[in-house]
């Protein structure tokens, strides 16, 4: 499964005031893991940035005079999402300013979802965690994602942020290795060589280790819990 993580930062908060794109960072994900791959570009917005906005992400109009127009790299850019599942966080914030993009320079498929499908996660909490504040820096807190390196927002490392809390949110998994790291890492500590296969151990040691079966009172408590799980969401416990 191919997902990008994207995420972008603007001139202020409305396309009907003429805001613009002038960040957009990608991330890619493949079968739950970061591939490497990203799509990252500064955006000469042809007007001014709104001091709000500027205070948020930290991105000057001095910043992007020599940045490219976003007509110039929006082959790249739908290249590289094509077909793929978009996870953004606040969905239609994002896409309706690359929406709004699209139509500024009459593209032949003007919608970002001709070109890959959506998964907004700030919907996703909201099911999961009704009531509560679900920003990117709230469920950064709530799933224990460390964002202490983000001084302003910017659209690369929010990215990068949201594809650990989305693995969180949807399995726990918040360690982002390459498949290749990670294939290392399994010969290393198995004592093989790259491309090796290990050795199995001549004889494995056993214990004798005692098995403690869980109380009436706690198997309750334990359902009561779960379905509690239940009620705010999905249960990862629940199998069938």
């Amino acid at each position: 499964m191919r997902q990008i993580v994207l995420d972008t930062e603007t001139t202020g908060l409305s396309t009907k005031n003429g805001h613009r794109i002038i960040e957009i960072g990608c991330l890619e994900l493949v079968n739950r893991r970061l591939t490497g791959r990203e799509f990252h570009r500064f955006l000469n917005p042809d007007r001014d940035i709104d001091e709000g906005a500027e205070r948020v992400h930290g991105i000057s109009r001095a910043d992007l005079d020599t940045a490219p127009r976003f007509p110039e790299v929006v082959d790249e850019f739908l290249a590289f999402i094509k077909g793929a599942e978009l996870i953004i966080h606040n969905a239609s914030f994002d896409v309706g300013f690359l929406d709004h993009e699209l139509h500024l320079m009459k593209h032949p498929e003007p919608s970002i979802e001709a070109h890959a499908s959506i998964l907004d996660t700030l919907t996703m909490a909201r099911e999961m965690h009704p009531g509560q504040r679900n920003s990117l820096d709230a469920l950064c807190k709530r799933y224990d994602v460390d964002a202490t390196k983000r001084d302003v927002h910017g659209a690369l490392i929010d990215s990068e942020l949201l594809a650990n809390v989305y693995l969180a949110m949807t399995g726990g998994q918040t360690a982002l290795l390459l498949d290749e790291e990670s294939s290392e890492s399994k010969e290393k500590n198995s004592g093989a060589s790259p491309g090796q296969d290990a050795q199995r151990p001549a004889a494995t040691p056993t214990f004798d280790l005692p098995v403690i079966q869980a109380t009436a009172e706690e198997i309750a408590a334990h359902n009561g819990m779960l379905e509690k799980i239940r009620e705010s969401g999905a249960c990862v416990w629940d199998f069938d």
